[in-house]
C-alpha cells in the first residue's frame, strides 16, 4: 500500500512538471506565431501587462516595413521551474529592401504563478533586426549553458 502511494505521488510530480513544460511550449508557440503572423494583440498576451500596449504599438509600427517569413524554436533551456531561455531563429526582410535575412534571438521567459511571460529578447547572432535589442556585450554560446 505504501509503495503504491509513493508511486502515485511520484507520478503526480512528474505530471506537474510535464504540464509546466507543455504550458511553456504552448506559450512560446503562441507568442512567436502571433509575431510571425502580425497578430500582435495575441502575441502580447505573453508580455507582462504593463508592457503590452507599448509592445503592440511598437510591433504595429514596425510591421509596415518588417516582415517575418518564418521562425524556428532552436532550443528551450529550462532554468529551474520558473525561468527558461529560448533560442529562436528568425527569417525576415524589410519590404523597403527585399533581402531575406536570418537572425538568432534569445528570449527569456519567466513563470509567475501559473503563467509564462516573455520578459526579454535580444539578438544572439546574425543580422541586426529592427526592434530586437542588442545584447549589452557580445553573447556567446555559454549564455545558453549558464
Amino acid at each position: 500500500m505504501r509503495a503504491a502511494l509513493i508511486a502515485i505521488l511520484m507520478l503526480g510530480c512528474g505530471a506537474a512538471s510535464l504540464h509546466s513544460e507543455n504550458d511553456l511550449s504552448e506559450s512560446i508557440r503562441q507568442f512567436n506565431d502571433g509575431v510571425r503572423w502580425e497578430r500582435f494583440a495575441a502575441a502580447a498576451s505573453a508580455i507582462p501587462a504593463k508592457e503590452r500596449s507599448q509592445f503592440v504599438d511598437d510591433m504595429d509600427q514596425r510591421a509596415g516595413d518588417l516582415k517575418i517569413t518564418d521562425y524556428e524554436v532552436v532550443t528551450v533551456d529550462p532554468r529551474g521551474e520558473r525561468e527558461a531561455r529560448v533560442h529562436i531563429k528568425l527569417s525576415w526582410y524589410k519590404a523597403s529592401e527585399g533581402t531575406v535575412r536570418e537572425t538568432h534571438a534569445l528570449q527569456t521567459w519567466e513563470r509567475r504563478g501559473k503563467t509564462w511571460w516573455m520578459v526579454d529578447e535580444i539578438r544572439l547572432r546574425g543580422a541586426e533586426m529592427p526592434g530586437l535589442a542588442e545584447p549589452p556585450e557580445p553573447v556567446t554560446r555559454s549564455v545558453m549553458k549558464d
